[in-house]
């Protein structure tokens, strides 16, 4: 018996090692599947390890992460990370069926229930497409800028014209016709538009 467990040690460690924790030291991002320096055992660290990443997500964690490394066929010198988390950076207290993608920084897209997304950034939100479309109502809270000053009377502000759904004038168009506006032979506005 003990003979038949002597064979069978170098299978039973291969087994136990082909899954195990490991600590993130460094992150290539500049290769077509992410590598990565992990640290396994003590002292053992494994560098140019590929990350799998679920398609359409993608990050790169810092330094101290940690990680799910398994080693295809129990081999430590082919290892592959399959998940990585940070706990000094999750955000917790999420609702059973919400979602969120955030940083170490604190900004967040949050999926919340009820049909609510959060979206929180430090410094600025920027979106570029040819055209931004919103099917509901919008709602500015707060001062808004005007080349680079506060203008606390600003609601929003476009850089070309506006246009509301019944009219068929946009609003250079208003002020082209009021600006010049006359009463008879008296002044016009006493102020432009």
């Amino acid at each position: 018996m003990q003979a038949f467990q002597r064979m069978l040690r170098p299978l039973t460690q291969r087994i136990q090692l082909m899954v195990g924790r490991a600590v993130l030291q460094l992150v290539d991002d500049s290769t077509k599947l992410q590598s990565v320096q992990i640290m396994l055992l003590a002292d053992e660290l494994r560098d140019q390890v590929e990350r799998f990443q679920n398609y359409g997500f993608t990050s790169v964690p810092l330094p101290g992460a940690e990680a799910v490394a398994v080693a295809v066929a129990g081999n430590r010198d082919h290892a592959l990370v399959i998940a990585v988390d940070d706990r000094r950076y999750r955000l917790k207290g999420l609702a059973s069926g919400e979602v969120a993608i955030y940083t170490d920084e604190g900004d967040k897209v949050h999926i919340k229930r009820g049909g609510t997304i959060e979206v929180v950034a430090a410094t600025r939100v920027y979106v570029s497409s040819p055209l931004v479309e919103c099917s509901g109502d919008m709602t500015v809270h707060g001062k808004l800028l005007v080349d680079g000053n506060i203008d606390s009377g600003a609601t929003i502000t476009a850089e070309d014209d506006v246009r509301d759904q019944g009219g068929t004038k946009t609003m250079r168009g208003m002020r082209d016709a009021f600006n010049p506006h006359k009463h008879g032979t008296g002044p016009g506005p006493d102020r432009s538009m």
